[in-house]
């Protein structure tokens, strides 16, 4: 019999390898489908999965009352763990943080949760950390019962993860990994780092926001020449669970047969081989072939005299380049603002005298604004 795949985590809790991330519920008219989204939670709960992530912006606040009124009012407290995450952005005062953490126990109906973390942390929101103290205003609500273990999600450097990281002892913390984000962010580093000062990883964007589980059909072939059982979700997945201080793998899954689907790879887990990792790292190599240029994102060309976001033009071509579905990235660049897009540019070429890259940043605009806005 097939059962879902464990790992230890903060204080010996046994956690499932799949998390269920519930930022991603069906919805309609912009409401939670809640019938659908039940479901949902209750094939995961009847299949083992135990670890659910939510936070206090998911689904316009509504994730963690529909949380409170599912989960939370339908099983056994002790049957699952529950993790919730304090809107940093929204902070500017204890007083702040006490009012939300209030309301978020509220929503989910219950007197704790398992794991706490600050939302989406960077150097900006390191600094209101430290300046408010709020380590020791969460470290009074463990001593209350209110929470039970401490961690932060990440959205920066590495320089920054790595000052974070040994600021505190903290319990756990969450980061974005998977095989093309291997040096971004907090990246493989990162989660060396972890490993070395023994604090738990959970992994969010395994997937990528779904970028990889949508390729041309050549980089599909790629894969399937590796081993032709698997499927692209099933390689994204795999891939970070072979890394063993990833402990919880967040999906923020849509559909039943999505959280059926993610089933069947952490029913009883087997991570890659070594084969297989070096087939992966392949099939990257020839995915960052693609690219267009070399963008890096350092913003050293910024900021534009016109108006241009540079780096954002660049990365939506550049991920349009590797994973192809234009229409896809072309609805996501004209989210933009138009005054930041790549027509806006006069070719002053002011940008290229600072780019560390060389990247003849003009030619190439005019090659998003083809792409992108004729």
């Amino acid at each position: 019999m097939k059962k879902m795949t464990y790992r230890t985590m903060a204080g010996g809790d046994r956690v499932s390898l799949l998390g269920f991330g519930c930022m991603r519920f069906p919805t309609k008219g912009g409401e939670i489908e809640e019938a659908r989204a039940e479901k949902m939670l209750d094939e995961a709960m009847a299949a083992g999965v135990n670890y659910y992530d939510t936070a206090y912006v998911y689904h316009g606040g509504k994730s963690e009352t529909f949380l409170g009124k599912t989960l939370v009012k339908k099983y056994p407290r002790d049957s699952f763990y529950l993790a919730t995450k304090l809107p940093m952005w929204d902070v500017h005062s204890v007083e702040d943080a006490e009012r939300i953490f209030d309301v978020q126990l509220s929503r989910l109906g219950t007197s704790y949760v398992d794991y706490f973390l600050f939302h989406s942390m960077n150097r900006d929101s390191f600094k209101k950390l430290k300046d408010l103290n709020l380590i020791a205003l969460a470290e009074k609500w463990r001593e209350q019962g209110k929470l039970r273990h401490i961690g932060f999600s990440f959205h920066d450097s590495y320089e920054v993860f790595d000052e974070m990281i040994h600021h505190y002892k903290w319990d756990f913390c969450q980061i974005q990994y998977n095989y093309m984000d291997t040096e971004n962010q907090a990246g493989l580093k990162g989660l060396t780092v972890a490993e070395e000062l023994g604090i738990p990883v959970v992994v969010m964007e395994p997937i990528r926001g779904g970028s990889l589980v949508r390729f041309p059909e050549e980089i599909k072939n790629e894969f399937s020449a590796i081993n032709p059982s698997r499927n692209l979700a099933n390689w994204a997945l795999t891939w970070v669970g072979t890394h063993e201080n990833v402990k919880v793998i967040l999906s923020g899954m849509s559909t039943l047969g999505q959280v059926r689907d993610n089933l069947k790879t952490f029913r009883n887990f087997a991570p890659l081989t070594e084969k297989e990792m070096q087939g992966v790292a392949g099939v990257v190599d020839t995915i960052r072939a693609r690219v267009r240029n070399g963008c890096t994102g350092c913003r050293y060309c910024m900021p534009c005299p016109f108006g241009v976001d540079i780096p954002r033009a660049f990365a939506i071509s550049n991920e349009e380049a590797m994973h192809g579905h234009t229409e896809h990235y072309k609805k996501q660049y004209l989210r933009g603002k138009p005054e930041t897009f790549a027509s806006r540019c006069q070719s002053c070429h002011a940008c290229e005298k600072k780019c560390p890259q060389h990247i003849a940043i003009a030619d190439d605009l005019r090659a998003v604004k083809e792409l992108f806005e004729n």
